[in-house]
C-alpha cells in the first residue's frame, strides 16, 4: 500500500494570505449572484474588511520566524512581515481610489460601437469585478516575497500577474488605449514568465533542488555545472527585472501606466514593485549571495542604464502618467542599488524606499484622478498650467509628491535615497552612487518643471478643472501627504523598526 504524507500547514502563520484569498472567493460569489445595484457597496465592504483583517492577523504574527509554515515553501520572518504589511497598506489606499467608480465608467457622449454598446456604457454601470481581481492580485503579491522555492515563486508570480492583465484593460475612458496596453502587458508578461520558468529549470539542473536553500548550498560547495548556474540566474533575473520595470525589460511600463484606469495604475505601480523587489531581495540575498561576482557586473550595468534612461526620457514626456511611468523606471534603478549592496544596510534601505515610494506613488496618481474636463481625466502636462491658482491645495499636494520623487530634504524620498546610496557606498559600489546622484539631479528638472507650470504659469484657454474629491479619494491623498512628510521629518521610528526586524531566515 502506498502511503502519502499529510501536508503540515500552519494556518495561523499563513492567515494573512488565506484571509485575502477567502475574501477574493467571497467577492467572486457576490459578483455572480447579487444584483448590479447592491454589488458596489457589498464588494467594497468585503474588500476593505478583508484587507483590514489581513493586516490585523499580520500584526499578530509579527514576531514569528520559521520556515515550517508550509513545509519549507515559504518563510515567515521580519522582511516577510514588512513586505506583506506594505502591500496591504498600499492595497487599502488603492482600493480607496478604485471605489471612486467614475474612473471605470464613461462620461463622454460620443462613443464607438453599436447603439446597444453605447447605451450600456453610458448607463454608468459600475465594474465591480475589479474588487475580486484586486484581492487575487494582493494574495499573489503577498506570497511572492515570502516564497522560498522556485515552484512557489512561479505560482505566486502568475497569481499576481493575471489579475493585473485584466485590470489594465478596464478603462472605459480610453477603451482602445487601455485594451492595447493590457494586451502588451499580457504578451510581455507571458514571455517574462517563460524566461523565469526556463531559468528555474537550469537552477534545478545545477543544484538538484528547487528550494532557495538547496541552491545556496550548491553554490557554496561549487558543485554542479557552473554554466547552468549562470544561465539560471540570468533567466530568473529577466522575470524579476520585468516586474520591476528595469531597462531593457521596461517596454510595457509607459503604455500600461497611461492606458490603465488611474486607480489601477496607482495600485499596480506601488504594490507590484514591493512584491517584485521583495522576491528579488530574498533570492539574491539568500540563494545567489555566494555567486555575487558572477551576477554583480550585469545587474550593476542594468541599474546604471535604468537610472539614466528613466531620468532622461522622462524629460521629453508631455503626459503626466507617462512621465510618472518613466520616473518609476528610474526609481527601479535606484532600488537595484539596494539589491546589489548585498548587506543588511541595503536590505533595510530598500524596504524603507519601497514603502516610501509606494505611498508617494499612490498619492500622486490620486491627484491625477482629480484633474478633469468634460471628457474625463486630463493628463496633458501643458493643460495643468495655472493649476496652483485654481486649486492650490491639490497643486500643493502634488508638488510635495514630486519633491519626494526628486529626493528633496524633509520628504520621505530624501531619506530613502540617502539610505540606499549610503548602503551602496558601504558595499564599495561608488560608481553606482555617482550615477544615482547624477540621475536624481536630472530627474529633479522635470519634477520642478511641473511645479513651475502649476504655480507660475497662466492658465490656458482650454484649462482643466479640479473635481471635488470623494471622501475615500481625499483620505488617500491626505494619508499619503502626511506619511510622506512624517517619514521625511521623523524617519527614525520607522527606520529603527525596520533595522530590528529585517533579517532573512535561511
Amino acid at each position: 500500500m502506498v502511503s502519502f504524507d499529510i501536508p503540515q500547514l500552519s494556518y495561523f502563520l499563513l492567515g494573512p494570505i488565506l484571509i485575502v484569498l477567502c475574501g477574493a472567493v467571497l467577492a467572486v460569489v457576490v459578483e455572480a449572484f447579487l444584483s448590479s445595484r447592491t454589488r458596489p457597496k457589498v464588494q467594497l465592504g468585503i474588500t476593505l474588511v478583508t484587507l483590514v483583517a489581513a493586516l490585523v492577523q499580520l500584526w499578530r504574527i509579527r514576531g514569528a520566524t520559521t520556515m515550517d509554515a508550509a513545509m519549507g515553501s515559504v518563510a515567515i520572518d521580519g522582511p516577510a512581515i514588512l513586505f506583506q504589511g506594505s502591500i496591504l497598506i498600499m492595497a487599502l489606499l488603492g482600493v480607496f481610489l478604485i471605489a471612486d467608480q467614475q474612473h471605470f465608467t464613461v462620461v463622454a457622449s460620443t462613443l464607438p460601437g453599436s447603439s446597444e454598446e453605447r447605451e450600456s456604457l453610458q448607463s454608468g454601470e459600475q465594474m465591480t469585478e475589479v474588487y475580486p481581481l484586486t484581492l487575487f492580485a494582493v494574495a499573489g503579491m503577498m506570497l511572492f516575497p515570502i516564497a522560498t522555492d522556485l515552484i512557489t515563486l512561479f505560482v505566486a508570480l502568475e497569481v499576481l500577474s493575471l489579475p493585473l492583465y485584466l485590470m489594465a484593460g478596464l478603462s472605459r475612458h480610453r477603451r482602445l488605449l487601455s485594451q492595447e496596453a493590457a494586451l502588451k502587458y499580457f504578451l510581455l508578461g507571458a514571455f517574462s514568465s517563460t524566461f523565469f520558468l526556463f531559468g528555474s529549470s537550469f537552477l534545478y539542473g545545477y543544484s538538484g533542488s528547487v528550494s532557495l536553500s538547496g541552491i545556496q548550498a550548491a553554490v557554496s560547495s561549487s558543485s554542479g555545472n557552473s554554466v547552468f548556474l549562470f544561465i539560471g540566474i540570468a533567466f530568473v533575473s529577466v522575470g524579476l527585472l520585468f516586474k520591476v520595470g528595469a531597462v531593457p525589460f521596461h517596454a510595457w511600463v509607459p503604455d500600461v501606466y497611461q492606458g490603465a484606469p488611474t486607480p489601477v495604475t496607482a495600485f499596480m505601480a506601488a504594490a507590484t514593485k514591493v512584491a517584485a523587489f521583495g522576491a528579488m531581495l530574498r533570492i539574491f540575498y539568500t540563494a545567489f549571495d555566494n555567486a555575487y561576482w558572477e551576477w554583480r557586473p550585469v545587474i550593476t550595468t542594468i541599474a546604471i542604464i535604468t537610472m539614466l534612461f528613466g531620468s532622461f526620457v522622462a524629460i521629453a514626456q508631455r503626459d503626466v502618467k507617462r512621465m510618472l511611468a518613466y520616473s518609476s523606471i528610474a526609481h527601479a534603478g535606484f532600488l537595484l542599488s539596494g539589491v546589489i549592496a548585498l548587506n543588511k544596510a541595503g536590505l533595510e534601505a530598500t524596504i524603507f524606499y519601497l514603502f516610501a515610494y509606494g505611498i508617494v506613488t499612490i498619492g500622486a496618481f490620486a491627484v491625477v484622478t482629480l484633474v478633469r474636463d468634460s471628457q474625463g481625466e486630463v493628463t496633458d502636462i501643458n493643460r495643468w498650467a495655472g493649476l496652483g491658482k485654481r486649486s492650490p491645495m491639490v497643486a500643493t499636494a502634488f508638488s510635495l509628491f514630486l519633491l519626494a520623487f526628486a529626493g528633496i530634504p524633509l520628504t520621505s524620498g530624501f531619506i530613502g535615497k540617502f539610505s540606499i546610496f549610503s548602503a551602496a557606498y558601504e558595499s564599495g559600489n561608488t560608481l553606482l552612487v555617482i550615477v544615482g546622484v547624477l540621475s536624481s539631479a536630472i530627474a529633479a528638472y522635470f519634477y520642478i518643471r511641473v511645479i513651475v507650470l502649476m504655480f507660475f504659469t497662466n492658465p490656458s484657454e482650454d484649462a482643466t478643472s479640479v473635481v471635488i474629491p470623494s471622501f475615500l479619494t481625499s483620505a488617500t491623498i491626505i494619508s499619503a501627504f502626511v506619511i510622506t512628510l512624517f517619514l521625511g521629518v521623523f524617519p527614525s521610528p520607522f527606520l529603527n523598526f525596520i533595522s530590528s526586524t529585517a533579517t532573512f531566515i535561511r
